[in-house]
């Protein structure tokens, strides 16, 4: 009999690969329809570019974010994307709001859940956008309203990082403030988030370890 954990991961692989030839069948069905395939000269500039940035992203993604979300949510939420600025966060929240432990089979089916909402939260809004975007670009284009789209993610993160500094600020301190002199005093820093991540999770964790056997926190 399998686990919960085995049952996701079979059935993870095979929706895993249905997600993956409908992105593909995409362009091969237009190419096949419209008779314009690419040539090999014009597809390799275009993948190098593509795969130089996104697969050392995606890569590290996979082993910051997957334990943070589980098993049953990290399925759903690398087809879908948009991790870091809504699926982690409404997934932690779910399981602090609920009181889980992060890790177990409850934190992972609390995660599911809230990753699962946010999908179908989000199809139903673009839905809405796209049936009002004409009318609604001449207000989506003044001028008092584009700072609020430029800091929609440094909000999000600031209140949620609000909660968890809090509640650990003995482990936070050191990678905030690294953080903070980085991204302020290295020009381009913008382009590294990606990649900056895991180097905030290895500081993070040196210093929670340094901490705890030095018995400054439990």
């Amino acid at each position: 009999m399998r686990t919960y954990q085995d049952q996701i991961h079979l059935e993870g692989k095979y929706w895993m690969l249905g997600a993956l030839a409908l992105f593909i069948s995409v362009p091969f069905i237009l190419s096949l329809s419209t008779g314009i395939w690419p040539t090999f000269e014009q597809f390799l500039p275009g993948f190098l570019a593509t795969i130089a940035v996104f697969w050392p992203v995606t890569t590290i993604e996979v082993f910051t974010f997957t334990p943070m979300l589980g098993v049953g949510s990290s399925y759903m939420a690398f087809v879908t994307g948009n991790l870091t600025s809504l699926k982690v966060p409404a997934a932690l929240n779910a399981q602090d709001a609920l009181g889980v432990e992060k890790g177990s089979e409850e934190g992972d089916v609390i995660s599911t859940i809230a990753v699962a909402s946010s999908n179908i939260i989000t199809t139903l809004i673009i839905l809405t956008g796209a049936i009002l975007i004409i009318p609604l670009t001449p207000i989506l284009e003044l001028e008092a309203v584009k700072p609020a789209f430029d800091n929609v993610i440094p909000a999000l993160f600031g209140a949620l990082g609000f909660v968890y500094i809090s509640k650990r600020w003995k482990i936070a301190l050191v990678p905030l403030i690294f953080m903070a002199l980085f991204f302020l005093l290295v020009p381009g820093s913008d382009k590294l988030v990606g990649i900056m991540v895991p180097v905030g999770v290895v500081i993070s964790l040196f210093i929670a370890r340094t901490l705890y056997k030095k018995g400054m926190i439990r």
